[in-house]
């Protein structure tokens, strides 16, 4: 196991499959603490949403990207960390900065569109990546790229009759009609006319006179299409235009996210999920965050009711849960909604664990229902110590302790075995910590757990 180091003063492993600290905290929001994710791209699928999210490499002074990672929720609070499906080296022909991209199903596969900088040419193209699961792994599709233009941030959609769309750009604005295959296009790239109507109007740059930036994300709504884009760098702020159509022609609507967050790049995905609707972003929060360090985080939001959308304020405290978290089904460890000094690398036995857990590390699960009550706690861990525990607490890491189970020295961080205990006082429908507890240095890895009633 690796050294455990805070991770705004060091650089991560290329895929960086095990993950390094962040200082405790008490927040929600940004939704991944452990750690540094960008550009977020949701899509609902199944009841759950799927987030794509770039990877800010640990210290970067750039936009020092090499993989894209995938979490998911059911209920917009406790979210799953699967890991890194796709990285740079899944693209034979790309040679650096895996930027901002955006998944979409179809026909029951998934199709990620992603910029990356080729060998051939020295110039941002679109690739895609292509998987039958959300949460991949994903190939490389073509083998080569399905479009370069030197422009990046693709964004795709399909429309109600079926015809799919990728639009994409930095400094401009460009789109393709996709074909049914999701991985070819009939015609040409056609440039959307960046006018002032259409997309504001900035002031103090000849070379770009509209607030239109970078970071597209295009979708319909109520028969009408939206296009929200990152606007004026630097610092940038969230702004969006309307169409009557998936090509226009755009009028400009104003601003959704003013500039905030200690981060001069922001990037939006919104979605409707469980009768309600949300906001995705990035900012600079956690320690050691800024402009190549960036978290993304999430808010829920009401359009107004001419179908606007209203101005949006980042928060700490995120939105309230869309679902409760059954605790008597199996939950992964790397299920987490706030976690403090936790980390997760691969597990032996399948997805991912926690790992590299001190003493007082823990982590949270917001709105567990409990029901009538819990009487047992199972854990499925490993570690090479032995006296190091698993305490069941609510309310706060250090609130009533309902339990602690005794986890032994199985022989190796990923030999794993069943432990359980007994708990208490755990009714209703309540915030669950996770504290692990034991001497100095690494104590335990978790896989999963579960409670009977």
């Amino acid at each position: 196991m690796a050294t455990k180091r805070p991770f705004w003063t060091t650089a991560a492993a290329v895929v960086a499959l095990v993950l390094t600290v962040i200082a405790p905290a008490r927040a929600d929001n940004p939704i991944v603490q452990h750690i540094y994710t960008a550009d977020p791209a949701p899509l609902v699928h199944n009841g759950r949403v799927y987030l794509y999210t770039g990877h800010d490499e640990d210290g970067s002074t750039w936009f020092t990207m090499k993989e894209w990672r995938v979490w998911s929720s059911a209920d917009m609070v406790n979210w799953t960390d699967h890991g890194s499906p796709m990285n740079l080296a899944t693209f034979s022909w790309a040679k650096q900065d895996a930027w901002a991209g955006q998944a979409i199903e179809r026909n029951g596969k998934f199709y990620w569109y992603v910029p990356v900088v080729t060998k051939a040419t020295g110039r941002p193209a679109i690739g895609v990546g292509v998987s039958d699961s959300p949460t991949g792994p994903f190939r490389d599709a073509l083998g080569r790229p399905l479009v370069e233009n030197g422009e990046i941030d693709p964004t795709v959609m399909i429309d109600d009759g079926g015809q799919a769309y990728l639009y994409w750009g930095n400094p401009n604005l460009s789109y393709v009609r996709l074909n049914a295959d999701m991985i070819s296009y009939s015609g040409g790239v056609t440039r959307i006319p960046l006018t002032t109507a259409g997309f504001g109007t900035r002031t103090g740059d000849p070379n770009r006179p509209t607030l239109y930036e970078e970071g597209p994300w295009v979708y319909k709504r109520n028969g009408l299409y939206y296009n929200v884009f990152a606007a004026k760098c630097c610092s940038e702020f969230i702004a969006y235009s309307t169409a009557p159509g998936p090509t226009g022609p755009w009028t400009y609507r104003g601003t959704v996210m003013p500039t905030q967050g200690n981060s001069f790049t922001n990037h939006a995905g919104i979605i409707d999920f469980k009768g309600s609707s949300y906001f995705f972003y990035h900012n600079g929060a956690l320690p050691g965050g800024g402009g190549f360090t960036r978290s993304v985080a999430v808010e829920r939001f009401s359009y107004n009711a001419d179908g606007t959308i209203p101005t949006i304020t980042m928060t700490t405290s995120g939105p309230p849960a869309a679902d409760t978290l059954n605790p008597y089904v199996r939950q992964e460890g790397e299920t987490i909604a706030w976690g403090n000094g936790v980390e997760t690398e691969p597990s032996s036995e399948g997805g991912l664990n926690l790992s590299h857990l001190n003493n007082g590390d823990n982590v949270k699960l917001k709105n567990v229902a409990f029901g009538n009550g819990a009487r047992t706690f199972t854990a499925r861990v490993a570690s090479t110590v032995a006296g190091s525990s698993v305490e069941v607490r609510s309310g706060s890491p250090t609130g009533a302790l309902a339990g602690t189970c005794s986890v032994p020295n199985t022989g190796g961080w990923q030999n794993w075995t069943t432990v359980s205990c007994s708990v208490s006082g755990l009714t209703g429908t309540r915030d669950l910590y996770l504290r692990f507890a034991g001497g100095g240095g690494y104590l335990l890895n978790v896989n999963w757990w579960q409670f009977s009633a």
